[in-house]
């Protein structure tokens, strides 16, 4: 089934048709992707954890220094189209994961709600959830299981 002529990006062009406006505005400044994660070696399973990294304001939920987050953190991902298939640790709430995966964007979605404040509303921000870095010592002592 073709997309209505006057579909919103999202659902009317794929991820390699967008321009870099539309991918970037398919954040949704959740700031899961900024938190430390872990892998099970064994059964490769990513684990959340509530420790944040040093460039997120952990009261917004947004990077201090994102356009020159990867000079600063140079282990910073920067999502793109080329490896997105190696991106299934990303949140089944990510638009990014949603879009690869055919899934429609939620309801909270700023592109669907037009307010950002909608992701914290939602309860899908990251925003006064998480720990900056410099507070955390054992990484696996603070995993969380509200990210999937």
């Amino acid at each position: 089934m073709k997309p209505k002529k006057n579909s919103p990006f999202w659902i009317s062009k794929t991820l390699s048709q967008m321009s870099p406006d539309e991918w970037e505005s398919l954040c949704d400044g959740c700031g899961k992707c900024c938190l430390h994660k872990l892998e099970d070696a064994e059964s490769g399973k990513t684990w959340y954890t509530n420790v944040a990294c040093k460039l997120l304001d952990t009261d917004t939920g947004r990077c201090r220094h994102y356009e020159d987050r990867q000079q600063i953190v140079p282990d910073c991902i920067n999502l793109s189209l080329d490896g997105l298939q190696e991106y299934d640790w990303l949140p089944s709430s990510c638009a990014y994961r949603r879009l690869a995966e055919h899934k429609s964007l939620p309801d909270w979605h700023p592109l669907i709600s037009k307010e950002a404040v909608s992701v914290q509303r939602a309860g899908q921000s990251v925003c006064q959830r998480v720990i900056p870095e410099s507070q955390a010592d054992d990484l696996e002592q603070h995993i969380i299981t509200w990210i999937r």
